[in-house]
């Protein structure tokens, strides 16, 4: 298989949970405002997909409104399931789970370099726990979790993409 480059196309990120309703579109969100902030929106492209969503369907709304609180809106979300092709046509995939990383590997094909935890991009490996039908505070909380990873595992994340450097950005 040909490597493809960022000289070529832009580089993506693919961020994978379970539904592609709660975890992925949040941390989506946030890692899209990071990039505004950074001022590298049109160089890295953001995903997300779910091991077992169902397609079309929106983000929780505690997921929306968790987001909406922190300046994000993430209402024009729509869930996918993760298929070869997105895996294919991403350069880094971040899941939030071992489970995840697990299901990737034994379903999809070439994904040896590009497969990460979410927390791994902080130096560690746990898992972000579903939000899903819990509380409007366990959303929050979630969010929150997810927003200090993307944080602080941005350069790491930048530093995984192929070709990229962020020399000039602040």
């Amino acid at each position: 298989m040909k490597k493809r480059t960022s000289a070529t196309r832009t580089p993506t990120v693919l961020m994978i949970c379970t539904g592609n309703i709660c975890r992925s579109p949040m941390a989506e969100g946030l890692l899209r405002t990071q990039l505004v902030q950074e001022g590298l929106t049109d160089r890295i492209r953001v995903r997300s997909s779910g091991t077992h969503g169902i397609d079309g369907s929106p983000a929780s709304s505690y997921a929306i409104l968790a987001l909406h609180r922190m300046g994000i809106d993430i209402r024009g979300h729509r869930a996918c399931t993760v298929t070869q092709q997105a895996i294919d046509e991403a350069d880094l995939l971040l899941v939030m789970t071992h489970g995840h990383s697990s299901f990737i590997e034994k379903h999809f094909r070439r994904t040896e370099g590009k497969l990460y935890l979410l927390s791994e991009m902080i130096g560690q490996a746990f898992d972000v726990n579903d939000p899903w039908g819990g509380t409007e505070t366990e959303y929050a909380l979630c969010a929150h979790q997810l927003s200090n990873t993307v944080e602080q595992g941005l350069q790491t994340i930048l530093g995984l993409l192929p070709s990229f450097t962020t020399t000039g950005t602040s």
